[in-house]
């Protein structure tokens, strides 16, 4: 049970881990200063314990969160929902962070971050894409395997000798420990694995099943112990890297630069200072190759959701919108997709989260089902109106959301999702939602 459990989290974490789950942590840690334990533990609640949750739950519900959402709110919001979760883990947000970051690691410490040499570089890497995503087969799938566990044991090998080799810490730019949990629990929403678990559940429980359950019992039991190997693999991961960039200096000139990723600079430049250019180019090498791997995956999967929710048009043609749409995106920066997803995940991330509790609750408690509507739409409406106030700084708006409790966190959701829950413990049109599947 123990090795199938073992195996079965290393799937999963093969299935997440990618470049830009590097970049986050390590700039985190570099702005965290003193106060690390407290960025880290927020960025390892939101980027780790919600998505690895969010996956599980996904696992053991029978159809997944769009039969569910089907159900429970409407076929309309669930369809409404997972287009613009797809899209934020395909063509506008996932799929150019993935090339941007390949060019930031791999392409700039060459040539140099000009414009011209990311849209030439991005121009290749979407055509070799697009050729791939129109005939998928195993071979990129394949590929994927072998490059993640050599990806990922150099990152571990670049941590511990980092971490051996370095030792000022930054002084850091955040004020309290509060600030720290706040900002830390908000950056890890920039992983997008909590998103990513809701569309790709169904596709981790088909490997999953592969390898074979006797009981219900059993497949819990290896689930639970899945979460706790998953949990402990990524938390690792993120506290070394964000540990990392909480030892490393980095000059001013470069701070100053805002077409420069504080997170691709320390990985990239850190691996030249322990291991010299070779070191250096092995890693953007290894970079380029995993991100694309996940962007040819990102691109067939988007398309094929499309493809199969809104008929009019083809695979083929949602693989050149979205390969287009990922080209034009990535010649944006890093920086400036990091900056434009920021909103939009603070309205996903909330929902999300709402919704995988009230499926869990829904499991075991009778809920009202205009509750639960009530409930997974008011929250999606507070975590828009909390958005729009913070972007344009609508005083009459942020003032007003101050006044909940954690309002001026930017988590007045969290009232309205419990207010919403409990209403839904309290209307008389409960149903209770079906028992976990295997």
């Amino acid at each position: 049970m123990i090795k199938k459990g073992f195996l079965i989290g290393l799937l999963l974490f093969g299935i997440f881990f990618g470049a830009g789950n590097l970049i986050f942590p390590a700039e985190l840690g570099f702005r965290a200063g003193k106060y690390f334990l407290p960025a880290m533990s927020g960025f390892v609640l939101s980027g780790v314990g919600i998505a690895i949750v969010t996956l599980i739950v996904g696992t053991m519900v029978k159809g997944g969160y769009k039969r569910e959402l089907g159900i429970k709110v409407g076929v309309n919001f669930a369809i409404g929902y997972l287009t613009a979760l797809y899209l934020a883990i395909g063509p506008f947000f996932a799929i150019p962070r993935t090339a941007s970051t390949s060019f930031s690691i791999g392409i700039a410490p060459v040539t140099g971050n000009t414009r011209f040499a990311l849209f030439v570089f991005s121009a290749i890497y979407f055509l070799l894409a697009y050729l791939i995503a129109l005939n998928p087969s195993k071979l990129m799938d394949r590929v994927g395997k072998v490059l993640t566990p050599i990806f990922a044991l150099l990152i571990v090998i670049l941590i511990i000798v980092g971490n051996l080799n370095f030792h000022v810490v930054n002084e850091g730019e955040m004020e309290g420990s509060l600030t720290a949990l706040k900002t830390g629990f908000f950056d890890g929403y920039n992983t997008l694995d909590a998103l990513a678990s809701v569309s790709f559940c169904l596709i981790a429980t088909s490997g999953i099943k592969t390898f074979g359950f006797s009981s219900k019992k059993e497949y819990m039991s290896i689930m639970a112990i899945v979460g706790i190997v998953t949990t402990i693999l990524f938390s690792s991961l993120y506290i070394g890297l964000g540990a990392l960039g909480n030892k490393f200096d980095v000059p001013n000139e470069v701070l100053s630069d805002k077409s420069v990723n504080i997170g691709t600079y320390i990985l990239s430049m850190s691996s030249y200072k322990l291991f010299g250019s070779f070191g250096q180019a092995f890693l953007g090498a290894m970079t380029i190759l995993t991100c694309f791997t996940t962007t040819v995956g990102l691109i067939v999967v988007t398309s094929e959701f499309f493809a199969d929710t809104f008929k009019r048009f083809g695979y083929k043609s949602y693989v050149n919108i979205f390969t287009l749409t990922g080209f034009a995106m990535s010649n944006f920066g890093l920086n400036t997709i990091i900056k434009i997803s920021v909103p939009v995940l603070n309205i996903l991330y909330p929902v999300t989260i709402v919704i995988v509790l009230i499926v869990i609750l829904n499991k075991f408690i009778s809920m009202s089902n205009v509750g639960m509507r009530f409930t997974i739409i008011l929250t999606a409406v507070t975590a828009f109106i909390e958005v729009i106030g913070d972007v344009f700084n609508i005083k009459v708006i942020n003032s007003f959301m101050s006044m909940f409790i954690g309002g001026s966190l930017g988590f007045v959701w969290v009232n309205i999702a419990v207010l919403g829950i409990i209403i839904s413990l309290i209307l008389r049109d409960k149903i209770k939602g079906e028992s976990f599947e295997i």
